[in-house]
């Protein structure tokens, strides 16, 4: 069977006449000599080039970006053609998400949430970079930038990260509750969205500790300290993972991340406190106080937490993080509140 197999392969390659180039076939010139050498033929005569920025692109939720792409000829000359350019999103592993943008001179549609959000910046010459207003939290990926020039098919990736934060949560019914599509609409319901791995590696980069298996695709933990409890204590800091887990009989708790607010978190008080009910009232009021307060406020899903940004005496562990107190069925504290700017 080898050796069948070698004299399939010698005897393909050496009958066929086909180079590939730029996903399509194309005849190979005979010279007047019989002795024939295959050539790459360019339609117009040159190369068509794009190029987009190596270095990630970053933006946060609401914003405007522009991802740059421009295209041009080696050598130089004008296209015979009208120029179509595509926008598509991809998956983790460069294959093809959603459409984003079709575009031929002026004309262009954009696709699915893109529409209304989507155009091409019309700045000059050779011009193909795609702007997208109004950021959403999903934008965050992978973007070709595809430039089609008659049978010419060139194009590059554009990696548009958002800044922002990942948070473990976990439900006011305690560890490990939520199966994939319910940890989902956990995050959504914080105004977030489930984690990517690579935003939860630039978390656990930055510190992120949390030995509680969280869903991104799969069950996930970043530790930066081994312990017995996180792996073992001889296994070194890193992400811990469960690899593929079933989406519905599974349960772990969410890693969900959220970019900039476009607003404001202020906190309010009562010398007596408040209940959740009073809590929720009040913060119809406005007063901005910051993020670093030692007093435990209710949120929204019926927690009571504080945040500290700068560790002190009386305001529980040395590093700087949310405080919680879980999800107390009564008692009386403050509240912080988010007000739309």
């Amino acid at each position: 069977l080898p050796l069948l197999l070698e004299a399939t392969l010698l005897r393909l390659a050496s009958s066929s006449y086909h180079p590939f180039y730029n996903g399509f076939y194309y005849n190979h010139i005979m010279n007047d000599n019989s002795n024939e050498q295959e050539k790459v033929v360019h339609f117009n005569g040159a190369r068509l080039v794009v190029e987009t920025p190596k270095d990630p692109v970053y933006s946060s939720n609401g914003a405007n970006v522009t991802l740059p792409c421009h295209y041009h000829y080696e050598p130089d000359l004008e296209a015979k053609h009208k120029i179509r350019i595509k926008w598509s999103k991809l998956r983790d592993d460069y294959t093809k998400e959603q459409d984003v943008l079709v575009a031929i001179g002026k004309t262009y549609v954009a696709f699915g949430d893109f529409r209304g959000r989507a155009h091409l910046l019309q700045a000059g010459r050779r011009e193909a970079s795609l702007v997208v207003s109004d950021v959403r939290l999903q934008d965050d990926g992978k973007y070709r930038c595809e430039v089609i020039d008659g049978l010419e098919d060139e194009s590059d990736v554009v990696d548009l990260r958002l800044q922002g934060i990942v948070f473990p949560y976990q439900p006011p019914r305690g560890q490990y509750r939520l199966n994939f599509h319910e940890a989902e609409r956990e995050c959504q319901e914080q105004g977030a969205i489930l984690a990517t791995f690579n935003q939860l590696f630039q978390a656990w980069s930055e510190g992120l500790d949390w030995c509680n298996a969280g869903w991104l695709a799969d069950g996930t933990y970043p530790t930066r300290l081994p312990r017995k409890p996180c792996g073992g204590l001889h296994l070194a800091p890193g992400i811990r993972s469960y690899g593929p887990r079933h989406r519905h009989l599974h349960r772990f708790d969410a890693f969900c991340f959220s970019s900039a607010l476009r607003g404001e978190v202020f906190y309010l008080d009562r010398p007596a406190g408040m209940t959740l009910e009073e809590a929720k009232q009040s913060c119809q009021d406005a007063g901005a106080e910051g993020w670093d307060r030692c007093d435990a406020g209710w949120l929204a899903d019926g927690s009571v937490r504080y945040p500290i940004a700068k560790p002190r005496a009386n305001c529980g562990p040395a590093e700087p993080g949310v405080r919680t107190f879980g999800f107390p069925s009564k008692g009386r504290f403050g509240v912080y509140c988010y007000k739309e700017r």
